[in-house]
């Protein structure tokens, strides 16, 4: 991650350009195996080269990705995922805002939820990762405040780890860190 400040995805434009479930599987490979080429995915996700290098230019166009230039050489173009901490908008007041907020926020959750799936369901395939991988559940006080400080902090803490891929030490794999902060509900909370 990035040592700039969020990115609060307020614009509805870049919001409606990430939803697109092909650019965000393009943008996850891109986080989780460094720069690649338009033929290269196009190959991986078996979609046509015409399309995947559209939907790597719409990414690129609201700063999702950019082009490796280091690695580009004369037509061939890597791509490389923009490390940022990007972050939905807390209280949209347009409301074709809230609804592509809310939409990416599903696909976000549901992405995590696949892949905590398909690595619990398999465990022992990971190897030295089963016994380091951690799962926690816990609690705490809070006022909103302090929650936002929590969060705040949370975030500092994993951009002290974050790494691109291509600088990842030998043996490293990519690692899903997903993390959920809210007000318990009580009963009778929620309609």
């Amino acid at each position: 991650m990035s040592d700039h400040q969020p990115r609060v995805l307020s614009d509805i434009n870049a919001l409606k350009a990430l939803a697109h479930p092909l650019r965000q599987e393009l943008l996850a490979r891109l986080r989780r195996h460094g720069p690649a080429t338009s033929a290269d995915l196009a190959a991986e996700f078996d979609e046509d080269r015409g399309a995947t290098s559209y939907h790597l230019r719409q990414l690129a166009r609201f700063g999702f990705v950019t082009e490796d230039t280091e690695r580009s050489s004369g037509r061939r173009k890597y791509w490389r995922a923009v490390p940022q901490d990007m972050r939905l908008p807390r209280h949209p007041t347009d409301p074709e805002t809230a609804a592509a907020a809310d939409e990416l926020g599903r696909q976000w959750l549901a992405s995590a939820d696949r892949d905590l799936t398909a690595y619990l369901s398999d465990r022992q395939a990971f190897g030295d990762f089963t016994a380091a991988a951690m799962h926690s559940f816990g609690g705490t006080t809070l006022t909103a405040e302090e929650l936002t400080r929590f969060g705040e902090e949370y975030i500092a803490f994993l951009s002290r780890w974050s790494r691109a891929p291509e600088q990842a030490s030998p043996g490293s794999r990519h690692i899903s860190v997903v993390f959920h902060a809210f007000p318990t509900p009580e009963h009778g909370d929620a309609s």
